[in-house]
């Protein structure tokens, strides 16, 4: 009996997207994953071309706090040529964040915040 969830013969291209992932260095995949946050991040702060139809602050709030907490648990595992400019990214969410806010947060209070520390203007 075979488990859905389980990977098998039955489902080809598993092996060789195993095979993919297998070749692929730690940094990248978390600098990956990083740039997705910060970019679905973006999309519901509304800092993309259709800006205010994709607003979402409670969905941007969560991305922000994501990214803020993979930075913090990679910080020692990736390089600083790496993570300088994803702190840089994230450090201009946090703004952006707080400039959207209609009432925006306590400083330290914001999303991440809880990693970064206050994020000031």
């Amino acid at each position: 009996m075979s488990d859905a969830t389980t990977p098998s013969s039955d489902n080809p291209g598993f092996d060789d997207m195993a095979r993919d992932i297998a070749e692929v260095p730690a940094v990248e995949v978390i600098v990956t994953v990083a740039v997705n946050l910060m970019s679905a991040a973006a999309v519901k702060l509304g800092l993309t071309e259709e800006g205010e139809q994709h607003k979402d602050l409670d969905e941007a709030r969560k991305l922000v706090q994501a990214l803020a907490g993979l930075l913090d648990a990679s910080a020692t595992e990736i390089s600083t040529f790496h993570a300088s400019p994803l702190r840089d990214g994230l450090k201009s969410l946090q703004l952006a964040f707080r400039e959207a806010s209609l009432v925006p947060d306590e400083p330290g209070q914001g999303p991440g915040e809880k990693y970064t520390g206050p994020v000031y203007g």
